[in-house]
């Protein structure tokens, strides 16, 4: 810096406001999730959020409610940056335990759109309600009008006036999904208020008030999630847990199905979700996650809320304690008998042996009947050789294979004597991921099933399934709808093999609602690698030595046979100087 006057000045009014609109209003469902939550602090016994779109773009968000409403003063101040009904002074953040701590979003909202509130007091003698309209953070227009008793606010035109941030928005289903996954997670966390959600006249959302957290989860999920559902309960001086987590036979590829709640605000948590898949023990694979519905209450003082812009996390003061008991509450609530139709776990010298049976039995996902590993990756790979015929060789060496280790590692010796080390799981996924690229690899690419599978999907699952639709049909799936948020399969990809549940489905549908990508290239990449990484052979499985070799010998077909579709390495090598090193011979 020149040390010349005028470098630093403060910013307008309008800017601060923008900024402040890029940190809490991301994009549409940003806005759903602000005004919903300024309804539950009003009070609201009914919320009811409707979305306008024309085919590509979310045009308008209506959130009404039935709450305490406001009269013409604070209808007016509460567009005013800074303005709330939930704090006044600095102390009040310690022990907060309404949804809008951080002051209202009316004004960062206002500041981007156009935004209409319309206004009345419950109770009293106003017979008149206050509309108050504003636009780009503009002077505000008031006015009477008459109005229900709540509050309504509308807004049009977001990011109208920040062309940048419009740019980063997602397909209108992905946009659509997002104000899903919002109410989901908030009528979740507040079972006892009834939530809307109406997309252009159609009701895609509707719970009602409930005593228990599971007719929220039926009416979310469906019947055949929650009947799979075992109560949750523990508590502490610290914390006091409640809620439901699924049987083993109830998992996803993603801890996305995993809700949780404190204090009735829905929050994300890396350690409480590991402390819940930690309560499983070996119930789950590894690689596989609960569905956990869980409500925490504690102590205000105990929580900071303030550490994420849009309040996804919070920080606890005792965080290894609250997942001590997460963990254990889990635990005994899988003791209990909750295999989910199964016979009563009790634990005790039975243990060690049915945790080993059903952790086996989950090794094989998507297939009903446990099958020997030798038999089932035999399957695998007859399945995976048959499009190699006319096939070129790539400059893979010739490898002798000498034994596998820990189930998982094929270990053998080039031809220049080289110690190769190949992944089996990597090197199938190769295998099979480059067979279902290609467009002519002989033969049908799908399969019919003879039952079709149905899958119930949540709300926000069900926006993101009609627009991978297309690409699931491109990748040999044969998906339609069967009735609301329940889709039937009847057909899929000659690859996959004997498929006769739904896991394969559910899985795809995890990762697309992981923000996936949002353009048709990108949903079949992510689907073919889904499928090629549910064909492939598992690390953790026997191979014979026969096995083996043909692993090896078809991936000597690949055009890109040193990683696998996610870019991990399928093989590694020392050369024998390198291993002459490490023994200290040079």
């Amino acid at each position: 810096m020149n040390g010349d006057d005028g470098a630093i000045h403060v910013l307008d009014t309008r800017t601060i406001n923008q900024i402040a609109a890029g940190e809490v209003v991301e994009r549409p469902a940003s806005v759903v999730k602000e005004l919903v939550e300024n309804a539950i602090d009003a009070g609201a016994h009914l919320i009811r959020v409707e979305v306008n779109s024309d085919r590509r773009h979310i045009t308008g968000i209506r959130v009404t409610d039935d709450g305490i409403g406001m009269g013409r003063g604070d209808a007016v101040l509460a567009f005013k940056e800074h303005a709330t009904s939930k704090i006044r002074a600095i102390d009040d953040l310690d022990s907060v335990l309404s949804l809008g701590f951080r002051g209202e979003a009316l004004p960062s909202i206002a500041s981007v759109a156009e935004v209409a509130l319309v206004t009345r007091p419950r109770g009293g003698d106003v017979i008149a309600g206050t509309r108050v309209r504003i636009r780009g953070g503009a002077a505000p227009e008031v006015s009477e009008t008459g109005a229900p008793e709540g509050t309504s606010v509308e807004v049009h035109d977001l990011f109208y006036n920040t062309p940048a941030r419009s740019k980063f928005l997602k397909s209108l289903h992905t946009e659509l999904a997002h104000i899903s996954g919002v109410i989901e997670r908030t009528a979740l966390s507040r079972p006892d208020i009834a939530f809307r959600l109406i997309h252009n006249g159609r009701e895609r959302i509707a719970t009602h008030p409930a005593t228990d957290l599971k007719e929220t989860v039926t009416e979310l999920f469906g019947a055949s999630t929650a009947e799979k559902l075992v109560p949750v309960s523990a508590s502490s001086p610290a914390v006091r847990i409640g809620g439901y987590v699924s049987g083993p036979a109830l998992s996803r590829a993603d801890p996305y199905q995993i809700f949780l709640s404190v204090n009735g605000r829905p929050i994300s948590s890396f350690p409480i979700v590991r402390a819940i898949r930690d309560g499983y023990g070996t119930l789950l694979p590894k690689d596989r996650f609960p569905v956990a519905f869980l409500h925490l209450q504690i102590d205000g003082g105990r929580i900071d809320v303030n550490v994420h812009p849009t309040k996804k996390q919070v920080r606890f003061s005792n965080e290894a304690e609250i997942c001590d008991i997460v963990r254990e509450g889990v635990q005994t609530a899988l003791n209990n008998g909750g295999q989910s139709g199964a016979a009563p776990f009790h634990g005790g010298p039975a243990t060690t042996a049915i945790s080993h049976f059903i952790e086996k039995k989950r090794e094989i996902p998507g297939f009903r009947e446990p099958a020997a590993p030798f038999v089932l990756n035999d399957r695998r790979l007859r399945q995976s050789e048959l499009p190699l015929a006319g096939a070129e060789r790539n400059r893979l060496p010739e490898i002798t294979v000498i034994g596998q280790v820990d189930r998982t590692y094929i270990i053998g010796e080039a031809e220049n004597r080289s110690l190769v080390i190949i992944d089996q799981h990597a090197a199938h996924e190769r295998i099979v991921y480059e067979q279902v690229s290609e467009r002519d690899s002989g033969g049908g690419r799908s399969q019919e099933l003879i039952i079709p599978v149905l899958i119930t999907v949540s709300p926000q699952e069900d926006e993101l399934m009609r627009e991978a639709l297309p690409a699931l049909s491109d990748e040999g799936f044969a998906v339609e709808e069967f009735g609301p948020v329940t889709y039937a399969v009847n057909a899929i990809p000659v690859i996959l093999g004997k498929l006769e549940e739904a896991e394969v489905i559910r899985d795809l549908v995890s990762a697309l609602v992981r923000e996936g990508p949002a353009d048709p290239v990108g949903k079949r990449e992510e689907i073919r690698r889904r499928v090629a990484c549910r064909a492939a052979i598992k690390a953790g499985e026997d191979l014979s030595m026969e096995q083996m070799r043909r692993l090896i010998q078809q991936l000597s077909y690949t055009k890109q046979p040193y990683t696998c579709p996610h870019g991990r390495p399928t093989i590694i090598t020392y050369s024998t100087d390198e291993l002459a090193g490490m023994f200290r011979r040079t």
